[in-house]
């Protein structure tokens, strides 16, 4: 209980987070998009929007480096958390430099021949590309301090620091929008030095706080520590490259046979679906170091039950706000933006599936790196993440429409939820029947016929602010009754039931 004590209370912070800074970010989104209009925040999404990829990819690789910090204070071994930081020091050091040149390097052929750019806004687009790989280097050597951190469940610092971004992202679009500057530069331009002054925060707050944030590489440099990090680090980087690049290539294949328009769609389309899974990745970010410590402390029993709970509430949080929103989607935007892209809306609806499915996975992913075992994984799931590019590719040659990447993705979302199915069986021995019937059959009930529900009012009232208000209360409702009598079992609802009454019992105290 004392866990999910700290659980709920760090998600508290990261949800206060998100209350404050969700409705920034959409906001700053239409300002931009006024400002540089839909070419050029095409060109921002298809170039400078790798600035958002290296974002994954940090959040990626600090997960892997998590794993160990994670692992090491679930066995109380404060000299091996300073091991392990020093050895990611040296190890993400060199990352960054190999990344630095491999970029450089890709830079050269993507601005001669590969990408669709208007020829007078070239040199802008390499500029931004510049800023992306300056960026690159701080945001890979700070690795190890976000490790350091979420393995800590400091939330309040993540929360805290989430608000001031998005206060300053709100700045910047004010700023682009009555510069006199060339906007689409100093946009990006200052997104880059945005991402370097969070993590010198992010550096200076760890080293005055915690014990193992020391730097010594010679006192505290492993030999064989860094053998098995460097391993699992670099099957954990395949992974997350492939990934990295799947998510990146989605643009680069849209650019070289629709143009930038359908990037700014595909961009558009990415913020809503990043701003709503945010909700369901707060909470897994707040779980999921329980995961790896559970594992640290040879309690696999608490790792399935944070994971199986984890898989289940990430996607109902995700459905109660995916609902309403796919629904009257039209309706949300014509209220958002000015000028709606091509494309936005499928786009957004297909996403939007597309990442309620990647919710059941999310766990799986991190019981799996818990474990250790990750080779023949990565290997799997790198494949997974590449084919979709291959074949959207091919369709796209042969005249089918720019919405038919995001149906593809959804089919390989699904392969990629059996594969984590399978490999968690194998290397933890996960009770796959049962998270399939108690966790997958559960939320796709729910999910259905709490979508049925909400779809009713549809045929009795006409479009407009009103039916989106109902619309939004009756998913609300049907969602919140599917949940508890569908979604959950009985042990989880006498857990939530007991939970609650300790927590307004801890309250009443107060």
């Amino acid at each position: 209980m004392q866990q999910a004590k700290r659980v709920a209370k760090n998600t508290g912070f990261l949800y206060a987070r998100m209350g404050i800074t969700v409705f920034i970010s959409l906001y700053s989104t239409r300002l931009i998009l006024d400002a540089l209009g839909v070419d050029d925040f095409g060109i921002f999404n298809l170039v400078g929007g790798a600035i958002a990829m290296l974002t994954f990819l940090n959040n990626a690789m600090s997960g892997a480096t998590q794993r160990f910090m994670s692992f090491a204070e679930g066995e109380g071994n404060l000299q091996k958390q300073k091991n392990i930081f020093n050895v990611s020091i040296v190890l993400h050091l060199i990352t960054s430099i190999l990344v630095v040149v491999l970029l450089e390097f890709v830079g050269y052929f993507l601005f001669n021949g590969i990408l669709t750019i208007p020829v007078e806004r070239i040199e802008a687009a390499k500029l931004i590309f510049h800023f992306l790989i300056a960026s690159t280097f701080f945001t890979i050597i700070s690795v190890p301090y976000d490790a350091v951190i979420n393995a800590h469940e400091n939330m309040f610092l993540v929360a805290i620091l989430g608000i001031l971004e998005a206060l300053i992202k709100l700045a910047i679009a004010f700023y682009i929008t009555n510069t006199a500057f060339d906007k689409l530069i100093m946009y990006g331009l200052l997104m880059a030095l945005l991402t370097i002054v969070l993590l010198i925060i992010k550096q200076i707050y760890c080293n005055k706080k915690y014990d193992e944030v020391k730097i010594s590489i010679k006192k505290y440099y492993n030999k064989k520590l860094f053998s098995e990090m460097t391993s699992f680090a670099g099957w954990s980087f395949l992974g997350s490259t492939s990934s990295m690049l799947s998510f990146y290539g989605q643009g680069l294949v849209l650019n070289m046979f629709f143009g930038t328009v359908v990037n700014a769609a595909q961009g558009v389309a990415s913020q809503v679906g990043g701003q709503l899974s945010s909700f369901s990745g707060t909470m897994l970010k707040a779980l999921n170091p329980i995961i790896a410590k559970s594992e640290g402390s040879g309690n696999r029993d608490l790792m399935f039950k944070a994971t199986f709970m984890g898989s289940k509430l990430a996607f109902f949080l995700l459905m109660i706000l995916s609902i309403p929103v796919i629904i009257e989607m039209p309706s949300i935007f014509n209220f958002w933006l000015k000028k709606v892209p091509d494309y936005t809306i499928i786009f957004c609806r297909l996403l939007l599936i597309k990442l309620l499915l990647d919710q059941i996975n999310t766990n799986l992913t991190t019981l799996i790196a818990a474990v250790g075992d990750i080779k023949k994984y990565q290997i799997i799931v790198s494949i997974v993440y590449i084919l979709p590019i291959l074949i959207t590719f091919v369709l796209f040659k042969i005249g089918f429409p720019p919405y038919s990447i995001y149906i593809i993705f959804i089919i390989f979302s699904i392969v990629a939820g059996f594969t984590n199915i399978y490999f968690s069986k194998k290397v933890a021995n996960l009770p796959a029947n049962f998270f399939l019937k108690q966790v997958v059959l559960r939320v796709f009930l729910a999910f259905i016929i709490s979508l049925g529900v909400a779809i009713l009012p549809l045929s009795l009232i006409k479009e407009g602010l009103l039916r989106l208000i109902i619309v939004f209360s009756v998913s609300l409702i049907a969602s919140v009754i599917t949940i508890w009598h569908i979604g959950l079992t009985k042990k989880e609802k006498i857990y939530f039931k007991d939970f609650t009454k300790s927590i307004k019992n801890k309250y009443y105290q107060k």
